[in-house]
């Protein structure tokens, strides 16, 4: 048998289906139910997705994208294009008709899966910019009314397998025959990259280089076949694909898709996985939630949790050094006693009470975060990688969890820092280049090394310290070097602070723009009787900026002098990507928000107590309008 990354998706699925067709390979939740999917039944619906591809004419090399959420047909399709040679893209659900129109144009993509309706009619407004000939769509709710307008332009996702069906019942082994063809280093998709500091890339990732890095991992976290995923990250996102597709065909474990976005968390609680790959911003999401619910709680639970925490913060602190997989003897008992008192309690309610290995990626989590998990008794782990990597290339092991870093380099994978600080990585799983962008390509990859952007160190024992990206790294007027991310995860550990940008660049001091959690902050405005309207209304109550000043006056005492945060402003919206400030992943483009409300950087660094800000923005219903406030700048000390 050939080692898994000299392999094929198409081949491991087949070998899957050959070896455990009986087997839960994944479960869609519908209409209330679970439906599940075995590895054969798997296996049948790729071919036929695949043959369907083919009948329409879609061959070797052509470019196939979708746009949808967390379901079957996306696998389905995915692996079915790969079957024929094709390379998929993913667009993010949410994108808008411009962002699709770039990624579908840039791509060369000749067809299209979509999820429904809304992301039919973002294709079709950009459709005479792409070279789209072919739109599947998964949910044909209305799909008759375009049909009769569009021609052969558009079919469904079922047409498609039945399509594929007929072929396979009319060319016995044709599937085969095409599966044969092909290769480990074919390209199997163009990835986005994140897209922080301009538009996203196209990485080129093969067989080879995704079930590389599947294979790393599972080498040092071995993934047991009866283990439950539940996938509920965007399927675009790199991240989505290495656990619900490499990973998953790799390891057999079973794949759980919840019923639509509006149940993810409900579906999430009634699987309670036992492990689960998420970016920052669904870990300080949970945690927000569970500090915030404890605010609400009577004062008995409250001691109880506040006891229960104290002694998780020891354990933690006993466990999370290096060389020690468990706290020590006391603590460990201790912590026994605390997960019965509380923790279980609360382990069950948020879905995470059978977690054994959860990891955190796409950027820093804040060490706070990552003491908080472990006192819960969460396994808790940051990992590093790039879209250039397949996703992963730096991991913590079981054993060696450091809050300050984020782990070793995977088995076959080598990590070298340049003399400017810079991160090198060189791996079977790094990509072939960027699509179309030979300048990029040449830039990032030098000599089989892939220069990340990033800037870190390594310790004496092999660990990697991520600083921040190169280009956010900025200076103070007193040359003072600032990594804004440390202090934003900082401030962000506050259940009451959704986001923060820092700014400061050739300043005297360190400023923040501020996103209230609107979820925590309005419940406590509530147990207050404040009056609030809209989240525009609450960000801007006295109250509320009396709160925020002592939250981010409590971050600055965990902060070097130099980077204490001495003004703030509440903004009275929120970050978003359709407004340009965020990546779909919900990156900040902090340069892209220093270029937007410059005149109010200027009003914080002239003294100024109030500044007023315009801004456009787009509403939820696509209307663009141009809002102007005035929001008081606050002195934290």
């Amino acid at each position: 048998m050939p080692r898994p990354y000299d392999t094929t998706f198409p081949w491991l699925l087949a070998e899957k289906a050959k070896r455990e067709p009986e087997a839960t390979a994944f479960r869609w939740k519908r209409f209330g139910v679970w439906r599940r999917f075995t590895w054969s039944e798997y296996h049948r619906l790729v071919k036929w997705a695949a043959l369907g591809l083919y009948q329409l004419g879609f061959q070797e090399e052509d470019k196939l994208a979708f746009i949808t959420g967390n379901r079957p047909s996306w696998v389905v399709y995915e692996i079915g294009a790969h079957s024929i040679g094709a390379v998929t893209v993913g667009v993010y659900k949410d994108s808008l008709s411009d962002e699709i129109a770039y990624i579908l144009s840039r791509s060369d993509a000749r067809a299209v899966l979509v999820e429904g309706q809304e992301q039919l009619d973002r294709v079709l407004e950009a459709l005479e910019k792409t070279r789209v000939e072919k739109i599947i769509v998964d949910e044909t709710k209305g799909l008759h009314q375009y049909r009769d307008k569009l021609g052969g332009l558009i079919i469904s996702f079922g047409d498609l397998l039945k399509t594929g069906k007929a072929v396979e019942e009319a060319e016995k082994g044709l599937y085969e025959r095409l599966v044969r063809r092909i290769s480990p280093e074919n390209v199997v998709g163009l990835f986005t990259t994140s897209g922080t500091t301009g538009l996203p890339k196209l990485a080129m990732l093969t067989h080879r280089n995704m079930l590389a890095m599947a294979y790393q991992l599972n080498t040092v976290d071995p993934v047991a076949r009866d283990w439950e995923y539940v996938s509920m990250l965007p399927p675009a996102w790199v991240g989505e694909q290495m656990m619900s597709i490499a990973l998953h065909l790799l390891a057999g474990f079973r794949v759980n898709f919840p019923e639509r976005p509006e149940t993810t968390w409900h579906d999430f609680r009634e699987i309670a996985p036992h492990f689960l790959f998420a970016p920052p911003r669904v870990w300080e999401r949970i945690a927000k939630d569970i500090m915030a619910r404890v605010e609400d709680a009577d004062p008995l639970k409250k001691l109880a949790y506040r006891i229960a925490m104290a002694i998780g913060y020891r354990a933690a602190r006993s466990r999370l050094r290096p060389g020690r997989r468990r706290p020590t003897l006391p603590w460990r008992l201790l912590h026994y006693i605390a997960y019965w008192l509380a923790l279980r309690s609360i382990l069950d309610k948020t879905g995470l009470k059978r977690v054994k290995r959860a990891y955190t990626g796409g950027a820093m989590l804040s060490p706070d975060y990552i003491f908080f998990y472990h006192a819960l008794g969460v396994n808790l782990k940051q990992i590093y990688g790039q879209t250039e990597v397949a996703g992963i290339a730096v991991v913590h092991p079981d054993d060696d969890v450091r809050p300050e870093t984020v782990g070793k380099p995977l088995p076959e994978t080598e990590v070298r820092i340049a003399e400017d600080g810079e991160i090198l990585l060189h791996s079977p799983a790094v990509m072939l280049g960027y699509y179309k962008n030979p300048e990029a390509t040449a830039k990032t990859l030098r000599d089989g090394w892939l220069h990340t952007g990033d800037v870190g160190e390594l310790t004496g024992d092999g660990h990697l310290v991520i600083r921040d990206r190169a280009k956010e790294i900025f200076r103070l007027s007193d040359g003072t070097l600032v990594a804004p991310q440390l202090v934003q995860n900082k401030l962000k550990f506050s259940p009451y602070i959704g986001e923060a940008a820092i700014v400061g660049e050739n300043k005297p001091y360190l400023s923040a723009i501020i996103n209230i959690d609107y979820a925590t902050v309005s419940r406590w405005a509530e147990r207050r009787r404040i009056a609030f309207t809209s989240y525009a209304d609450l960000s801007q109550k006295p109250e509320v900026l009396e709160l925020l000043r002592r939250e981010v006056s409590r971050a600055n005492k965990r902060l070097p002098p130099r980077l204490h945060v001495k003004r703030f402003v509440s903004l009275f919206k929120e970050f978003h990507p359709d407004d340009g400030e965020m990546t779909r992943t919900r990156k900040l483009k902090r340069k892209a928000i220093e270029r937007k409300y410059h005149h109010l950087i200027e009003a914080i660094y002239s003294g100024a107590t109030e500044a007023e800000v315009k801004v456009t923005m787009r509403l939820e219903d696509g209307r663009i309008v141009t809002v102007c406030r005035r929001v008081r700048i606050v002195d934290v000390e």
